[in-house]
C-alpha cells in the first residue's frame, strides 16, 4: 500500500509559534487603532509608553542603592540621599509634563508630514530591524557632537551642568536635564524616524529600546550579565559612570550607546587608560579633579 504524502507546509510547525504572535500583535495593534485616533495613539500614546517604560526601569536602581542590594556590582561605593533621589523625581516629573509631552503634541504633524502611519498592514520585522539599526547609529552620531557641544565652558555652565548634578547616577537621572538641553538631544533621538518615516509601532519600539538602553548606562551598576560584556562596541553603565566622575573639561566618553566614536576621535582615552591600570591590578588613584 502507498503510503499517504504529507503536506510539506504542515511540516513547518516551527513556524506556527512566530505566526501566532505576529497575530496576537496585529489583532492587539487592531483593537488600538480602531478605538483611538492617530494622534492619541502617537502623542498621549506615546507618552504614556515612554512613562511606563522609564518609571519601570528606573525606579528599582533607588531601591537596590537605598536597600544596598548587589552592592558588589555598583560602579561607585557613594550612594545619593533619598532627599536627592526625590528632588530627580519630582523635577522629572516637571520636565516630562511641561517639556516632553508638549513636544510629543506638536511634532504629530511633523511625523505625519514625513510619513509616519499606524494603520494595518504591519511593517516586517526586516523594514523594522533595518530601521531601528539605523536610529540607533544615527542617534548615536548626533548625539556624540551634540554632547561635546555641551561640554563647552558657557553651555556646561548654563545648561548641562544640571544633568551633571549627580556624579554618582542612578537610572532616573538619565532624564534629569535642563529643559534646553531636553531639547537639543532629543533631537538626536527623533532625527532618525523624522527621516524615516515609520509605522508608529517602530517609533515606540525605537522609544522603548532608547529609553532602557540609557536609563541601564546611568544605572550606576556593571553586572555580569550586563550587554557591554557581551557586545564589544556597546558603551553601558561602566563607559558612562566614568563621564559623570569627571568635571566636564577631563570627562570624555560622550558617545550616548556605543564606543567608537570616542574611539575613532580621541575621547576615551582617560578611560582606557584607567581600564588598563586596573587590569594590570594597579590601585585606581585618579581624583574628581
Amino acid at each position: 500500500m502507498e503510503k499517504a504524502q504529507i503536506p510539506f507546509d504542515s511540516l513547518c510547525i516551527p513556524s506556527l509559534p512566530s505566526s501566532l504572535m505576529a497575530s496576537i500583535i496585529e489583532s492587539g495593534w487592531l483593537y488600538l487603532i480602531t478605538h483611538f485616533s492617530d494622534f492619541q495613539l502617537a502623542s498621549l500614546g506615546s507618552f504614556l509608553l515612554h512613562e511606563s517604560v522609564f518609571f519601570l526601569s528606573g525606579l528599582p536602581f533607588i531601591y537596590l542603592e537605598r536597600a544596598e542590594l548587589l552592592s558588589k556590582y555598583k560602579i561607585q561605593t557613594k550612594n545619593n540621599s533619598p532627599t536627592a533621589q526625590e528632588k530627580c523625581i519630582t523635577r522629572l516629573l516637571l520636565y516630562h509634563f511641561s517639556v516632553n509631552l508638549p513636544l510629543m503634541i506638536v511634532s504629530y504633524p511633523v511625523f505625519r508630514f514625513m510619513g509616519m502611519r499606524s494603520s494595518l498592514p504591519l511593517p516586517s520585522w526586516k523594514v523594522v530591524l533595518t530601521q531601528i539599526i539605523f536610529y540607533f547609529i544615527l542617534e548615536d552620531f548626533v548625539f556624540y557632537w551634540g554632547h561635546r557641544v555641551l561640554h563647552t565652558k558657557w553651555l556646561y555652565k548654563h545648561v548641562h551642568s544640571v544633568h551633571h548634578e549627580y556624579a554618582t547616577p542612578f537610572g532616573l537621572t538619565s532624564e534629569y536635564a535642563h529643559p534646553a538641553e531636553i531639547l537639543f538631544l532629543g533631537f538626536a533621538t527623533i532625527v532618525g524616524p523624522a527621516i524615516t518615516g515609520p509605522h508608529l509601532i517602530t517609533l515606540w519600539l525605537w522609544m522603548v529600546l532608547r529609553v532602557l538602553e540609557t536609563v541601564e548606562a546611568h544605572c550606576g551598576y556593571h553586572f555580569p550579565w550586563s550587554l557591554s560584556n557581551f557586545l564589544p562596541l556597546y558603551g553601558g553603565s561602566d563607559f558612562h559612570d566614568y563621564h559623570h566622575r569627571l568635571l566636564y573639561t577631563k570627562s570624555g566618553n560622550y558617545s550616548s550607546t556605543f564606543i567608537y566614536m570616542d574611539w575613532i576621535f580621541g575621547t576615551d582615552k582617560g578611560y582606557r587608560k584607567l581600564k588598563a591600570l586596573k587590569h594590570n591590578g594597579v590601585e585606581d588613584d585618579w581624583k574628581q579633579t
